[in-house]
Order: structure tokens, then C-alpha cells, then sequence
């Protein structure tokens, strides 16, 4: 940790962010020095990204910003807009949280990076093409010479995210400001990228603004923390003094938020959903002149059983196969082998037959405001299934249910005329939730539900699920990289790696004495202790 005694190189004294005479940052004074990482801590709302946002001038022309703000010796609340350009992307680095709508689909990695090397160093042609190779090499990106010319939606998640950081570094700054880099990534890549983060940033001294909601990262890789919430700090100190003697009740509010709890003991009869010898293939493109290439097995044979009421997790690195399963069971790609859904195969039916089986199997998706629709309002978007399975429903009825199905899942009735944007994260989840379980259904498949979500809206989510499993009966097929969540709502789980089964059994026993060395390495990735399952 850097000498506190030292100027800092980042200051924002009483900065006060307001929207429409709405403030949403009071009087927030934080600093960041050379070769630290300050985490800025806090729910969905409490302002960390707009305080970012706001001491970099990033925020819209309604946006009211006042306090002070200095970077070094310069004073950024009087830089004129020449200077900003200058600023932003040379001295100061971005990594934001969604790369792939960060990057360009239209631009090539070696297109990208360039184009900040070309307008910060001037760097073009020959020079800028072996510069941003460097950098991709710095960065840990393998075989960077096939990489140059790679576009974004050839990449992994973990691949993308490097190329952010790669364009964040391009010109040595010295703050990097890293808002939530690593919230969708698996629990192994989100530790490379932290170690990759932490060893830049002692290679060149560089200060670093770490935006998170996930505690456990917070713990592992920062120095100081700063908490807040509506705006207004709780406490700042370094994370071994606020995380081991919290004064606020917010952080303690924060501290207790991880999942915790177990789902019900269910007894397991004959299984709701079974597969045998299950696998998925998918054929390669074939070139001209050339002979076919053998097909990616995406999905290798494997057996799966579902008993009602139960919950069985399915683990595992991004390209494992998690979604391929799920996707596979619903049909909705092809696969082989045989698949039993309430005693009736499910891999030989077909249209309308298929679609009644469907309705007893629901999906709920890891992005909520991208599945649920921007147009409709929510009593259309979770009566949508009920119009169309049960077309003999009168509009009374419709919205009888509709009002009844978003009071279990916490809603209130007043809500059913409101659109997706004017909800929070976690309420858009309940919103899917209820969309998914007013056909009553027998299975729920659950992908990555919690990802996106604070670890409180996390808590409130499982608690919801587990809720409704002990009333309704449901079994769940719980896809996620989160274990501390699959821990808490998992009685079994199934850890796959490129598409292969590497093992399975009850959770606690997987999570506490893992048989692989695969196991093992997502357990410690997560921070999971092995006797705390």
C-alpha cells in the first residue's frame, strides 16, 4: 500500500452530482493515490458509476456537477474540452462492465486499440500494429498474432474484457478507473483478470478506482474502500478495518448479504427429467474445395436426473456447456440421446405436442431487461404465455391472475402497468420470475438468474426462489458460475469443462471435498472455504 502521507492522485472534495434538481451524489469526498486500489462499494443506485462518470465530465448536459476535482495538479473542474480529449484515454483509463457493447462490432481488435494509440501518440500503420500486439502479449491474450485481426464476437467474455484492458493501458496512464470489469465473468477468469489488473498497475505505478458491488473481490484485491449509499458516503478506511470493524449498519447490511441458507430436504422418488447419453453437436462450416472438418462437440454424452422439488446446479467456465444443456433440454437446439419429461420422451415429440410439454417447462434468463420486451407493460408481458396456452381465458381472469402472480413474487399490484425501464434489476428478475411461473410449470431452468444483481437483491432473489419451490413444488435446473449462490439453493450439482461431465454428487459434499482438480480450482477462485460449505 502507498504511503498515505503522499499527494494523492486523484481527489474529489464534497462532489455533489444532480440530475433534474434530483441529486444522486451529496458531498462525496474520496482520494486515490499512485499504486493503491480504491474500491468504491454499494448497491445498484448509490452512485458509483455516476461519481466516476461525473469526475471524468462523462455525464449528460443535464447533469449538475459541483466540488472540487483534481488529477495531479490539474484542476478538472475547469478543463476546457480540448483538454478532456487529451485527458481521457491518455492520462486516465476506462475498463466499463459489458465489453461487448463497449467494443466496436464493426472494428477488429487490432482496429481498436490503434485508434486510441493513433489519437494519444499518433502512432498509425506498422508501429501501431506491432504496439497494440505488446499489449495484447502484456495482457495475457493468447496466440495475440490471430487475435489482431479477431473481431469482438469471435472472443470469449474473458478475451474481451483483456482487449478492454488492453485499450485502457495502451497509453501508460496513471488512473485506471475499472467500473464492475468483472461481474459476468466465471469465478477462475475473474480472478486472472483482477491478478492481471493488480500486476499493471504495480508495473506502472498507476492508481486504480475499483467500482464493484461483490464484497469477496473487494476483499482480496483492494487496499481502501469507500461505501456509500443514495450518494452519500458511509465510511472510508482501509478493507481490513471497515470489513473487520464496520461503524455503519449500511456496510454491516452489506456484509451479511451473502447468500446463505439451504433448500429444503426433499425425498427423491422417480425423476421429473432424466437424459441418457445426452451430447450435442454442432458442424463446422466446410470450405471450399476442402474436406468436411469433424463436428465441435459442444456437449459430450453425459446422464441427468431431476427429482421433483429438487434443485440440481450446473457449474462451470464460460464454453463449458452450461446453456448448450439447457438450451439442448428445451429443444430449442439439436441434440442426441434420449430425454424422459414426466414419463413421456421428450426427444421424439414435435410440434403442437412439444409446445403443450413446454408449457410445463419455463426459462428464466440471466438478462432480465433484455428478455423482458421495452414495449409492453408488465401485466402483458407475464400474461403473454397464459393468452397464448390458454386462449379461453377471459381478461378478468387474465389479469386476476396476473395481480395474484406478482404479489408472490413480491411485486405490488400497482405494477402491472409499468414498463421494464422503470424498474430496478432485482425487480425486472421478479418480473421474469413471474412470467415463467404463471403457467404453473413443473420445471424452472435458471440461467445465470443472479449474475448481474447485487448480493442483496442476490439474498432476496434466492430467498424468493427457494420460497416458491417449497410452495409450488418446482425443480430447478440452476445454471451459474456463482457457488456461494449455487450453495445456498443447490442440493446437487454438475460441474461441466468444454462440455465434458468432470463430476457430480450432493453440493456441499462437491463444494467441501471436491474430487478435481477442476473443482478445486473454482472453489478457491470463488473463495469459498472448504469447511465453510
Amino acid at each position: 500500500m502507498p504511503d498515505a502521507n503522499t499527494s494523492p492522485l486523484l481527489r474529489l472534495d464534497a462532489l455533489t452530482i444532480a440530475f433534474s434538481g434530483t441529486t444522486v451524489v451529496d458531498g462525496l469526498s474520496l482520494s486515490v493515490h499512485r499504486g493503491e486500489t480504491l474500491a468504491l462499494v454499494g448497491e445498484s443506485g448509490s452512485g458509483k458509476s455516476v461519481t466516476a462518470l461525473g469526475a471524468m465530465n462523462l455525464l449528460p448536459d443535464n447533469a449538475r456537477v459541483e466540488g472540487g476535482r483534481t488529477l495531479g495538479e490539474s484542476d478538472l473542474a475547469h478543463l476546457k474540452p480540448r483538454d478532456w480529449q487529451g485527458l481521457r484515454g491518455g492520462r486516465v483509463g476506462f475498463i466499463f462492465q459489458e465489453p461487448m457493447t463497449s467494443l466496436n462490432p464493426l472494428h477488429t481488435v487490432a482496429r481498436q486499440i490503434g485508434e486510441t494509440l493513433r489519437l494519444h501518440q499518433g502512432l498509425s500503420g506498422r508501429a501501431a500494429r506491432e504496439r497494440v500486439r505488446e499489449l495484447l502479449v502484456q495482457v495475457k491474450l493468447p496466440r495475440p498474432d490471430e487475435l489482431l485481426d479477431a473481431w469482438p464476437h469471435q472472443l470469449s467474455g474473458g478475451q474481451r474484457q483483456r482487449v478492454m484492458i488492453a485499450m485502457a493501458i495502451a497509453n501508460e496512464p496513471e488512473l485506471l478507473i475499472a467500473d464492475e470489469p468483472t461481474t459476468a465473468l466465471d469465478v477462475t477468469v475473474q480472478r486472472e483478470i483482477l491478478a492481471l489488473l493488480a500486476e499493471l498497475r504495480d508495473r506502472h505505478g498507476m492508481g486504480m478506482l475499483f467500482i464493484t458491488h461483490d464484497l469477496n473481490l473487494v476483499r482480496r484485491h483492494a487496499d481502501r474502500v469507500c461505501v456509500l449509499y443514495q450518494g452519500r458516503e458511509q465510511e472510508t478506511g482501509s478493507v481490513k478495518a471497515v470489513f473487520g470493524s464496520p461503524q455503519s449498519p449500511y456496510t454491516r447490511t452489506l456484509l451479511d448479504a451473502e447468500p446463505e441458507g439451504r433448500p429444503q430436504p426433499i425425498q427423491r422418488v422417480k425423476p421429473l427429467l432424466s437424459a441418457q447419453q445426452f451430447s450435442v453437436s454442432f458442424q463446422r462450416p466446410k470450405r471450399l474445395f476442402a474436406k468436411r472438418p469433424p463436428a465441435f462437440e459442444a456437449l459430450k454424452p453425459l446422464d441427468l436426473y431431476l427429482a421433483p422439488g429438487e434443485t440440481l446446479g450446473i457449474v462451470g467456465e464460460s464454453g463449458s456447456g452450461k446453456t448448450t444443456l439447457a438450451l439442448a433440454l428445451l429443444r430449442l437446439v439439436e441434440s442426441k440421446g434420449e430425454v424422459i419429461f414426466g414419463g413421456e420422451r421428450l426427444d421424439t415429440l414435435s410440434g403442437a405436442a412439444l409446445r403443450r410439454k413446454r408449457r410445463r417447462i419455463q426459462v428464466v434468463f440471466q438478462d432480465p431487461y433484455g428478455s423482458l420486451s421495452p414495449r409492453l407493460p408488465v401485466v402483458e408481458i407475464v400474461s403473454e404465455g397464459l393468452r397464448f396456452h390458454y386462449p379461453e381465458l377471459d381478461e378478468n381472469e387474465v389479469r386476476s391472475r396476473v395481480k395474484a402472480t406478482l404479489r408472490e413474487v413480491g411485486l405490488p399490484e400497482d405494477c402491472a402497468s409499468r414498463y421494464p425501464h422503470e424498474f430496478s434489476g432485482g425487480q425486472r428478475q421478479r418480473v421474469a420470475v413471474a412470467r415463467a411461473i404463471i403457467l404453473e410449470p413443473e420445471l424452472l431452468i435458471l440461467d445465470e438468474p443472479t449474475s448481474a444483481l447485487d448480493r442483496t437483491v442476490q439474498k432476496q432473489l434466492v430467498d424468493l426462489l427457494r420460497n416458491l419451490q417449497a410452495r409450488r413444488g418446482l425443480s430447478y435446473l440452476f445454471i451459474s458460475h456463482d457457488l456461494a449462490v449455487v450453495r445456498a439453493i443447490a442440493h446437487r450439482i454438475m460441474v461441466l469443462k468444454e462440455g465434458e461431465l468432470i463430476e457430480q454428487g450432493e453440493c456441499l459434499k462437491v463444494l467441501s471435498e471436491p474430487a478435481t482438480e477442476y473443482t478445486r480450482a473454482l472453489v478457491t477462485a470463488a473463495g469459498l472455504s472448504p469447511y465453510a460449505a
